[in-house]
């Protein structure tokens, strides 16, 4: 019996191994290949879920003590498009688009960079690792590109609702606002801008990574079909929604032509709950789930397509 067991062993122990690990070690994506993926996902996700983004902001903006202008999100599209046409429904696009691609391509590009040094030696990707490298990922996008994106938008989306709109374009916009303010006038709800990203990104990328492990078992190299990341992708995009929307409707106060009532990202929070009660955080929420869901599918399965796609022609291992 002991020589058997000697004789057995030497061939057992292989067959174990390749059963914990059928895959290999995880293949990386190069910061390079998540740039240019990333830019492609955020111009085209962009042009697809803009409209819920104008309701969202317009019913963010519509404060109790005015009266409220709108009395939902149906009532919202509907004015917008009485007053304005179905391109009303786009103001602001254009700002958007500008930042949209840029946002998208320095969240994937620090995300891989920091999560490929982030790994266990198999190239694995724990879920807490995850949340850091989105954290990470969240600031870096929001002080580069979404901050002052973000307050042209707000601006140009405020700006049609007024009386007498003073805005005419992207550019003259952009000019207007940085001759009246400065440049600082592009900056404004910084702090609430660097929360909500930076919680943004650390709760989707932490879904995503638990997601994405929990399907791949002990193949990290599994393939993922479209379908099921664009599942897993809703799935974290509602989880960020849920947790911080309250930040998404301080920045977009910040950012609107009435922030100089605001002393501060805190202020801001006071006078709200002061004023509208703590529902108010919560404005908006329907269609910012209802864009979120949808944009986060989106990027995700346009940026796994796009980065299989330069795998097979730009060769970086």
């Amino acid at each position: 019996m002991e020589g058997n067991r000697k004789l057995i062993s030497p061939f057992h122990r292989p067959l174990c191994l390749a059963a914990a690990a059928p895959g290999g070690k995880a293949k990386l994506t190069h910061p390079g290949k998540a740039i240019l993926a990333g830019g492609i996902a955020g111009g085209i996700e962009i042009c697809i879920t803009f409209p819920t983004e104008y309701v969202k902001t317009q019913l963010q903006l519509d404060e109790k003590a005015n009266p409220p202008k709108y009395r939902g999100i149906g009532d919202c599209v509907k004015q917008t498009v009485q007053g304005h046409g179905v391109r009303g429904l786009y103001r602001g696009l254009s700002s958007l688009l500008y930042g949209s691609i840029p946002k998208s391509a320095v969240r994937f590009g620090v995300f891989e960079y920091l999560s490929n040094h982030a790994r266990d030696e198999a190239g694995k990707l724990n879920s807490t690792r995850g949340l850091l490298c989105g954290l990470g990922a969240g600031v870096m996008e929001a002080v580069v590109i979404v901050c002052p994106m973000e307050t042209v938008k707000v601006k140009f989306i405020h700006d049609q609702s007024s009386a007498n709109p003073k805005y005419r374009g992207f550019y003259h916009g952009v000019r207007e606002i940085i001759r009246t303010q400065g440049i600082r006038g592009t900056y404004q709800g910084l702090t609430a801008t660097v929360l909500k990203q930076g919680s943004n990104q650390a709760i989707r990328f932490y879904v995503m990574t638990s997601l994405r492990n929990w399907y791949k078992g002990d193949n990290p190299n599994k393939a993922i079909n479209p379908v099921v990341t664009g599942t897993f992708g809703a799935v974290a995009g509602a989880a960020s929604v849920f947790g911080n929307t309250p930040l998404d409707v301080i920045k977009t106060r910040m950012q609107g032509l009435e922030a100089h009532k605001y002393k501060s990202t805190l202020d801001c929070a006071l006078k709200i709950t002061r004023h509208e009660g703590v529902r108010a955080f919560y404005k908006g929420t329907v269609p910012r789930l209802g864009r979120v869901c949808l944009d986060v599918a989106i990027v995700f399965i346009i940026y796994e397509e796009v980065v299989q796609v330069l795998n097979t022609v730009w060769k970086t291992e």
